[in-house]
């Protein structure tokens, strides 16, 4: 058993555009608000009218927990690794891996930056330190 995401062909534009270094968001028209996780509606007004868009990359960090353990593979090879929550600029939240900074330079609100990791057959969104890499 593995932790890698279900791609089907929902997901595929985001997967896709990850792969390429580009990170997409599901954007609704008739509210104009962004969310993450993709849905096929917006989670706000349940519109349909929902479209990938390009996302800016920038974010600030919400939150973090250091995990020292995870059987799950691949991630007890990188134990210990930053588990956080980010708010991106265009308004949602997200789950992600902050990467590059240490633990004690972590401080919320401070400004955080997408960057991608290949993992395995997928490529992943983690953020780093705004200016880095």
């Amino acid at each position: 058993m593995t932790a890698t995401p279900d791609i089907d062909a929902f997901t595929r534009p985001y997967w896709d555009a990850a792969a390429e270094g580009r990170l997409l968001l599901r954007h609704c028209a008739a509210c104009d608000r962004a969310h993450h996780y993709p849905r096929e509606f917006c989670p706000y007004c349940w519109s349909e009218d929902v479209r990938w868009e390009p996302a800016s990359g920038r974010a600030t960090l919400y939150t973090w927990s250091v995990v020292h353990r995870n059987d799950l593979p691949p991630f007890g090879d990188r134990v210990p690794y930053v588990a956080a929550v980010v708010d991106l600029a265009e308004g949602p939240r997200m789950m992600t891996e902050i990467v590059g900074v240490a633990e004690e330079d972590l401080r919320i609100g401070m400004d955080v930056r997408v960057g991608f990791r290949r993992d395995g057959d997928v490529t992943v969104p983690v953020f780093g330190r705004l200016g880095d890499g």
